[in-house]
């Protein structure tokens, strides 16, 4: 069993950071422009949601976590059609897929990047992982309360009410935000945070190219974890003719055998990376004055930067 963490006063957010610059990219007017005429909506809507978050959960340790890979190998050779849908093209080299992203964001990722860095913000990466493995590993054996802020579902399998980490779902906006514990995931579907991978392998999510189980929905899904608790356990019992499990679901846990050998691995989080021993203290002056200075000039981010000054600073 997993210590519960001490009572220390501290607190860790971890931020999905691509979700919430797609999510600043389409929600933001794509009229805010730096004065040379480059949008930066992308830009000034993440630093706006960091200073929200940040004013709202006063945190003490503060990430932006980074898909250093958005499609890793390893998952695609498990898994082919995972997130096969989003390339948008293949090139030779390391990385042969490149992700369908509009080029008025594309354009602002490095901007983001620059400004994380002058305000002091931590970005966490890892070298063939996505931001999810980054924040399964700061998340597991944090010692402090970790609230993750995403729009992304599969983050529920890291939802644990004794270690006290929970989500902070984002997909009906920042402003409206959910917060994600076990009692939500099960009224939500009918099993517990840490069988919702299996949940998500069993029905499948075509936003991540996941097939799922033909003919398995969410609520057969939950109803087989229900009963025998984990995958392992369901396939158990599709192949043992005693069980009691149906013919209709011991058919369709059979005929997907090849795809519930791989998938589960393709669906979990990683949770233990080596991330180094990077200091994740919030920063409570931007570590670059002159830099913050430089780039609110040239990017003209205007109210924005200073919101997340006032937000770091704990003055707002």
């Amino acid at each position: 069993m997993t210590a519960e963490p001490a009572d220390t006063g501290q607190r860790l957010l971890l931020l999905d950071t691509a979700s919430l610059y797609f999510r600043a990219f389409f929600g933001v007017p794509d009229s805010v422009k730096a004065p040379d005429g480059t949008p930066v909506n992308a830009v000034r809507g993440l630093m706006d949601f960091i200073s929200r978050l940040v004013g709202e959960y006063d945190p003490t340790h503060l990430a932006c976590c980074w898909d250093d890979d958005w499609r890793p190998q390893w998952r695609v050779d498990l898994l082919p059609s995972y997130k096969a849908h989003r390339v948008v093209r293949e090139v030779p080299g390391p990385r042969p897929d490149v992700e369908e992203v509009p080029d008025p964001l594309e354009a602002q990722v490095p901007i983001i990047l620059s400004v994380l860095e002058a305000y002091g913000i931590p970005v966490v990466g890892h070298a063939e992982m996505e931001a999810d493995d980054v924040i399964g590993t700061l998340a597991t054996g944090a010692g402090m309360p970790v609230d993750i802020v995403t729009g992304d579902r599969d983050l529920f399998q890291l939802v644990d009410d004794d270690t006290e980490v929970r989500v902070l779902y984002v997909a009906r906006g920042v402003s409206k935000h959910e917060r994600v514990d076990n009692a939500w995931v099960r009224g939500k579907y009918g099993v517990d945070a840490h069988q919702y991978a299996d949940l998500a392998t069993l029905r499948g999510d075509a936003s991540d190219g996941l097939p799922g189980v033909a003919g398995v929905g969410d609520k057969t899904a939950a109803t087989l974890l229900g009963r025998f608790g984990t995958i392992d356990a369901i396939i158990a019992a599709a192949g043992d003719p005693d069980s009691d499990m149906g013919p209709g679901p011991r058919g369709k846990i059979k005929a997907a055998a090849d795809y519930l050998a791989v998938a589960p691995r393709v669906v979990a989080v990683r949770r233990d990376l080596d991330l180094g021993g990077r200091d994740l203290s919030r920063p409570r002056t931007p570590a670059d004055h002159e830099a913050v200075v430089a780039l609110d000039a040239k990017w003209g981010l205007g109210s924005s930067a200073v919101r997340l000054v006032e937000a770091l600073s704990g003055s707002h």
